[in-house]
């Protein structure tokens, strides 16, 4: 029997994924989750199952219980709330809750998932490290604002001597996208031949398994405190429909939009969506975001932990494949 691991986030798409891969190295895998949290992704697997909220310190001791190891992989993943402030606090008070709660449990070693969300991406498309760093007056959106102020506070606590190591994924794609995340959405909606435009812009795309033996290899090398970008390989849209709609028996579009004349349809989604309750179509902050290419280098993990990282292409058939056998392609 291996080392007992706690994960959060189990319930989602990253954490799920981290949640096997210990399970299949043989740790004692339990996972936190809510009492409403979809149970699809764990569905098949040994996992024991602590019911509790990240927000709640006392469910995140009685959680830790026994725990060699944490991975905190859970977060609010919203890009819109009604209360964009809610993102935020959620992500920041939910990691200071489950970062004392391992250091008063006496936790070995904590991996803290945060994102290449916090990284600044440069207008010249070219590709950033760990040391590309935002500021929470030049990050863009509630949710990137919400994974830097939590990022800076597992930083200075591992500063006083936290045993915690993070992680930045870029852009996962894969298997078990349940929600899906948005890249997972562009890529549905691709094959599903509700995208007959495209705007200039560019993600790096990475494999969710890819990412999940990332954060295996950072509990057993990472530097206490660092920061390792769990990255694939950079793709433009255009090349990534280009590969996605073949699959699915479709033409990829061929016509570029400019993004000026979008931004009055992103202002309509935001007002609908403030009045219903739902997610936008499409927002203001995408829309600057989509201005710069995320492209970032994974140099630091594959040189300090090892990490690699299958063709992006694989990754996109296996997410394809997925999404068509849960239904999400018809």
């Amino acid at each position: 029997m291996g080392d007992k691991v706690l994960v959060t986030g189990a319930s989602g798409f990253v954490g799920s994924a981290v949640a096997r891969a210990l399970s299949r190295r043989g740790d004692e895998v339990r996972v936190l989750m809510r009492a409403t949290s979809p149970r699809n992704n764990i569905e098949g697997e040994s996992f024991e199952v602590a019911e509790g909220d990240m927000l709640d310190r006392r469910s995140m001791i009685e959680a830790m219980d026994g725990v060699r190891y944490v991975f905190h992989v859970a977060a609010d993943y919203r890009l819109w709330a009604r209360d964009p402030e809610e993102i935020v606090r959620n992500n920041l008070h939910g990691t200071r809750a489950v970062m004392e709660a391992a250091r008063d449990t006496g936790v070995e070693r904590i991996v803290y998932t945060s994102s290449v969300a916090a990284l600044k991406p440069l207008h010249g498309g070219e590709a950033v490290d760990e040391t590309s760093r935002h500021s929470e007056h030049t990050v863009i959106g509630a949710y990137k604002k919400s994974k830097l102020v939590a990022e800076r506070l597992v930083e200075r606590m591992a500063g006083e001597g936290l045993p915690a190591v993070i992680v930045s994924p870029s852009t996962p794609i894969g298997p078990r996208d349940i929600k899906p995340t948005p890249t997972g959405r562009i890529i549905v909606q691709a094959a599903t031949g509700g995208m007959p435009a495209y705007v200039d812009t560019g993600l790096n795309l990475v494999h969710v398994d890819d990412v999940a033996n990332g954060h295996l290899l950072a509990l057993e090398k990472g530097r206490r405190g660092q920061n390792y970008i769990l990255g694939g390989h950079d793709v433009r849209l255009k090349e990534m429909l280009a590969v996605i709609c073949p699959l699915a028996g479709r033409k990829p579009p061929g016509i570029r939009l400019p993004r000026t004349p979008l931004y009055p349809l992103a202002w309509c989604s935001e007002a609908i969506a403030r009045y219903t309750g739902k997610e936008p179509m499409l927002t203001v902050d995408a829309l600057n975001m989509s201005r710069y290419h995320m492209f970032f280098s994974s140099k630091k993990a594959q040189d300090e932990l090892g990490y690699t990282a299958r063709p992006w292409q694989e990754a996109i058939e296996d997410a394809v494949t997925w999404f068509r056998n849960a239904g999400y392609i018809k």
